[in-house]
């Protein structure tokens, strides 16, 4: 398949700058078989059945943009996969100028040594502290990494810190916030919970890479950024079970969904799993976990776009996302949202 089967047109007034408030208030468009149906994502309750299981991302956005100085030039630094103690694999601009073994200053107490120079600006850098220290040194200095179109006369605000967070996110080491689960308040997950829908959580650190969009003509030539992942023992066997009594596997995100598919074996069953995964999911993949997928509206061209039309049909998808414009739903990641039913055909 070429990139351009998954283009679209998208006015710019379409892209949302900031969440809806409430959370619960943002749009929800549920993607059937049978056609499309205009919701409101305080309806999730009520769109699910008991017996359901819900799997969330619950990694946490880190503040992983990052501005220093390499010598008397400056440096934009963003971190996007962890590569050990106190190493990140990042994307740094200017990168041209970068050598193995420069040091980049990011305040006079906190910098990072170059350790490699890849493709595509990516380098390896090697900071001065590790594990809670480099956290907190981020913390400090760094700024939430927002998609570039999202727009802030910063780079970001205060409000970005809390609105770029789901409000399960617990572990560590996103570079980018799990978008489907912004949508979540307390009252909708206790609406959920008293439905009987079941809710587990598994970890993958969402990497930069993973909102490119495909540049090379052939999609089967495109490279997936890895990015890490952890499904436990009890998470895997809460979905096993959820599955064998009839519930449905209702996938929180295409990370969450990513890495059940990854973690699943061809009969469906999930297994525990800790590690990478760089799965590329294209229309033709066959789904073996995951029954419906709640996700934000897509770039086009994005390997993102490519995974709901896998998992709903091209054809579906592309009506749902002209109807979407049509309606004025709010785009990308802090837009309005579709629940897919997954393509039986």
């Amino acid at each position: 398949m070429n990139v351009e089967d998954f283009d679209f047109e998208l006015p710019r007034g379409r892209i949302a700058q900031r969440p809806a408030t409430p959370r619960d208030s943002a749009r929800l468009l549920e993607v059937e078989a049978d056609g499309l149906h205009d919701r409101r994502f305080r309806d999730l309750a009520r769109l699910l059945r008991p017996g359901d299981i819900m799997v969330v991302n619950d990694t946490r956005v880190i503040p992983a943009r990052l501005s220093g100085r390499r010598g008397a030039a400056a440096v934009e630094v963003t971190l996007h996969k962890p590569e050990g103690a106190g190493r990140w694999r990042a994307f740094a601009r200017p990168a041209r100028k970068l050598r193995v073994g420069d040091r980049i200053a990011f305040a006079g107490d906190f910098a990072a040594e170059v350790l490699e120079k890849g493709e595509g600006g990516e380098a390896v850098l090697a900071f001065d502290r590790a594990g809670p220290d480099l956290m907190a040194a981020l913390g400090r200095h760094g700024r939430m990494p927002l998609p570039p179109y999202i727009k802030r006369a910063e780079g970001h605000d205060a409000s970005d810190a809390s609105d770029y967070q789901t409000v399960y996110a617990k572990r560590d080491g996103a570079v980018a916030a799990p978008t489907a689960g912004l949508h979540f308040t307390p009252r909708v997950l206790a609406e959920l919970a008293e439905r009987g829908v079941r809710q587990v959580s598994l970890t993958l650190h969402v990497g930069a890479g993973t909102f490119l969009p495909v540049k090379a003509a052939r999609i089967e030539d495109h490279v997936m950024h890895a990015e890490s992942g952890l499904v436990d023992e009890d998470a895997a066997e809460a979905i096993n079970a959820a599955r064998k009594a009839g519930g449905r596997v209702v996938a929180v995100g295409t990370t969450s969904l990513r890495l059940l598919e990854a973690a699943s074996e061809p009969d469906g069953t999930v297994r525990p799993f800790a590690g990478d995964t760089d799965l590329f999911i294209l229309p033709g993949y066959r789904f073996k976990a995951v029954d419906l997928l709640l996700t934000n509206f897509h770039l086009p061209r994005s390997t993102l776009f490519m995974l709901v039309a896998a998992f709903a049909g091209l054809a579906r998808m592309k009506a749902a996302y002209a109807h979407a414009i049509a309606h004025d739903y709010r785009f990308y990641s802090y837009g309005d949202c579709c629940l897919l039913h997954r393509d039986r055909a």
